[in-house]
């Protein structure tokens, strides 16, 4: 493999150039299940009074429109190819904080639109590639929490290291401009703006000392030279979504991890080095993706075979408190987690609904053994519970399944530690990649966006569970995705049964004419491919963003650039809201207060966006009505 090319891959297609699994030739019988759209839509797809929205006929675009927006309070916009923002008449943005933005004085002008930033004020400015936020409000201050994902080492190197580190400087800086920013923000009178040197501002990167507890905390499978006992992790990394507990912290999820570890040591007289334990069936292999190893023992898995286990939870972080340590909390699991959204059950235990994002993994819950009331100690609630991973049934039923050392045969701190293989030991349902979790906050149901996944009915999972064609993931070859539902019993997140259906299958009806063009509620006028994030709003819309392709053409003629979209639950309506600039994923959504300012990711944007000249600078817009009414 050469290193210098894996930068310019997705994550997907780093997974697969390291472990590229075999074709097989097993699925027709079941691909021959994969019904036609029409047979499709009449079984297994449900919006309660308004089962066909849009009736059986291909609408232009105008009339899509038209019919779209009656439901919301802006008039739907068309597709964008440009290298620009676009938002409904009426509405209004600017960029909130820039990638290599000041956060303390110090940092003034570290930024150039020719160099980037100096790694010795790469820790004190806005980090790169914005994902996952949240808003926070604390003795009058709105604080905003923001994960910054990965890097783009061709951007923030100079030109001459090609786009990989040659040097520790170098390796510190690309850690420097990843992980979470907790900033204060402000409006007065211009608009929001970041408050420079508020004492809340703060970086938490790859080098933060955090602490770890749950069942993992202290057991064998995290020691390492640097922590013997196993109980204090330094950093957290590609941090994708994020969540906000009950009690007002922050949840960073920590994604695609196995990239940044790697091996100095060699392989031996023509054979393969001999990877550890879970490194496949997690993607860790003999060559990081931004050669961390070369400069930094800690990623040389041949030096610390057990630090990538340290990594890939969720971590609990107070943006209130600037000294407080931050919280890898075990008992949720270790995979690749896109966010975290916590709900309560009925009797006041916490619940945790988690995604892991590669093609073919599962979706996971964790309920809390404790239960929990406004005001009352937090201790124990995220550390002391049970992680269950679902299972979806043909007949639109489902079941969380629990991961206990009787269910599994595993002891319990393998279980989380090597949660993927604990799932396929229970045979949960092989899923097109689950990102962005939500739940609705007028009634019991959550929402998961199946981004895509092109190995469906092809090829087998990393742990090589078969990725049949059916129940929620019902396309071959799935390259558009999809968004299941789902119902629990009782209308309790806490119970173990529940009934789903799927809210929408993205598609190109310009294209395709069968299961491919998308459900019934994707037209001409709205269509999209691969929702990734997803949010509520409080009057009970559902927000979706997209991470897709944006080229245009072929199977994605007519779908433009990445963008936010707005869906009625109980209609399905689903109306475009907003594009992002070409190139760009759009990604992250939080809102004001007040709730009259929608904050969004922009995430690796083409072009010299926003500047309009440099270098790209990922981003948080500010998006408003122009009246000054809610959005949010």
């Amino acid at each position: 493999m050469d290193i210098r090319k894996t930068v310019d891959l997705s994550w997907d297609e780093f997974d697969e150039l390291r472990d590229p699994r075999p074709a097989t030739n097993d699925f027709d019988a079941v691909v021959e299940r994969a019904i036609s759209r029409r047979g499709f839509l009449g079984g297994a797809l449900s919006f309660g009074s308004a089962a066909a929205v849009f009736g059986s006929g291909v609408l232009g675009s105008a009339t899509s429109a038209r019919a779209q927006a009656a439901a919301f309070n802006f008039t739907p916009i068309g597709i964008a190819t440009d290298f620009d923002i676009h938002v409904p008449e009426g509405y209004e943005w600017k960029p909130l904080v820039k990638w290599g933005q000041a956060l303390f004085s110090e940092a003034e002008g570290a930024y150039t639109p020719e160099t980037g930033v100096p790694v010795e004020m790469s820790d004190k400015v806005f980090g790169e590639n914005t994902d996952g936020m949240e808003t926070f409000t604390h003795d009058g201050h709105v604080l905003l929490a923001i994960n910054s994902e990965y890097v783009n080492p061709k951007i923030n190197l100079p030109a001459d290291s090609e786009g990989m580190p040659k040097n520790a400087d170098e390796v510190t800086l690309l850690k420097n401009m990843q992980g979470v920013t907790v900033l204060e923000i402000a409006d007065n009178g211009n608009g929001w703006e970041v408050v420079v040197d508020s004492p809340y501002n703060r970086r938490i990167t790859h080098e933060t000392r955090m602490t770890m507890d749950g069942p993992v905390a202290g057991a064998e499978l995290v020691k390492t030279n640097a922590d013997p006992d196993g109980t204090s992790p330094k950093g957290t990394m590609n941090n994708c979504g994020s969540g906000k507990t009950l009690w007002g912290t922050y949840l960073t999820c920590e994604e695609n991890f196995n990239g940044y570890f790697g091996s100095t040591e060699t392989s031996q007289d023509q054979k393969p080095l001999v990877l550890p334990f879970g490194f496949d069936r997690y993607g860790i292999g003999a060559e990081g993706r931004y050669a961390y190893e070369t400069f930094d023992p800690r990623y040389d898995f041949s030096n610390e075979p057990n630090e990538p286990n340290r990594h890939g939870w969720v971590t609990e972080i107070d943006p209130s408190d600037p000294t407080s340590t931050p919280v890898k909390h075990t008992a949720l699991g270790r995979f690749k987690h896109e966010n975290a959204e916590m709900v309560q059950a009925a009797d006041g235990r916490i619940v945790v609904y988690m995604g892991d994002d590669e093609r073919g993994e599962f979706i996971y819950k964790y309920v809390s053994n404790g239960t929990w009331a406004g005001g009352q100690p937090t201790d124990g609630l995220l550390s002391d519970g049970t992680l269950y991973v679902a299972k979806f049934n043909d007949d639109m039923t489902g079941e969380w399944l629990p991961l206990t050392p009787e269910t599994t045969g595993m002891p319990l701190e393998e279980i989380l530690v090597f949660a993927r293989m604990a799932g396929s030991k229970v045979g949960a349902t092989t899923m097109d990649r689950p990102e962005w979790i939500t739940t609705n906050p007028l009634r019991a149901e959550a929402y998961c966006a199946l981004t895509n996944n092109s190995n469906r009915g092809v090829k087998p999972n990393a742990g090589g569970d078969e990725t049949p064609v059916g129940g929620p993931n019902p396309r071959q070859t799935n390259e558009y995705g999809q968004i299941v539902r789902w119902r629990p019993e009782g209308e309790d997140h806490g119970a173990t049964g529940f009934t789903w259906d799927l809210y929408v299958m993205a598609g190109n009806p310009d294209v395709h004419d069968d299961a491919y063009a998308g459900s019934e509620n994707v037209t001409p006028g709205n269509m999209f491919n691969s929702p990734d994030g997803m949010a509520f709003s409080s009057d009970g819309l559902l927000w979706i963003q997209t991470d897709g392709d944006y080229s245009n053409e072929g199977e994605f003629a007519g779908q433009g650039n990445n963008q936010m979209l707005v869906g009625n639950p109980e209609t399905g309506e689903i109306a475009r809201f907003l594009t992002g600039p070409y190139g760009s994923e759009v990604t992250g959504l939080t809102w004001s207060p007040d709730r009259k300012v929608a904050f969004v990711g922009i995430q690796h944007p083409g072009g010299s966006w926003p500047d309009g000249e440099g270098k790209p600078r990922s981003s948080v817009i500010a998006v408003w009505r122009q009246d000054g009414a809610e959005i949010g």
